[in-house]
């Protein structure tokens, strides 16, 4: 069976493409970093904004200006960017054997405790696209403020071969 699409080079992007994923261009940085580093068989990705064609669908805090639900699907959109830059360092997505881990962050009002359930949007996708290869360990932090008032942002660590 060919599951090679003309949008990629196998199966992982045939899934991607089956969930109307597209991979945006990987985001530029907005300070002096890398969006992914390949140490071993280990890609690193720095932490990824929910970046929508170059712009934040919305700032502020979780449980206060921005839903659990709406940074939830902003963390989904973060996991996109942080695969679109996994892509940019090891070309063929279908070289994932596993995602190691997920640190998630999430800009929280200080009474909002949800952090964990935001996360999900990241991790679940993962799991969508990767299958049990999407399965990682994972952290899930409030913080205070996130570059340029972001709500969230994600960062994974993906074992390739």
């Amino acid at each position: 069976m060919n599951t090679a699409t003309t949008q990629g080079s196998g199966r992982i992007e045939a899934r991607l493409a089956e969930l109307g994923i597209s991979l945006p261009p990987v985001t530029a940085p907005v300070a002096a970093y890398v969006p992914a580093v390949i140490s071993g068989n280990h890609v690193y990705t720095s932490g990824q904004l929910p970046f929508i064609d170059g712009k934040l669908p919305a700032t502020g805090k979780v449980g206060a200006e921005v839903s659990a639900e709406d940074a939830k699907s902003m963390a989904a959109t973060c996991a996109i960017n942080a695969i679109a830059a996994l892509k940019s360092v090891i070309g063929d997505l279908d070289r994932v054997t596993r995602i190691v881990k997920v640190v998630g962050f999430v800009s929280s009002d200080p009474s909002f405790t949800g952090q964990p359930g935001v996360i999900n949007g990241a991790s679940e996708l993962l799991s969508e696209v990767f299958g049990e290869a999407g399965a990682h360990a994972r952290s899930a932090v409030g913080v205070a403020v996130l570059p340029l008032d972001s709500p969230v942002e994600v960062e994974l660590i993906a074992e390739f071969q």
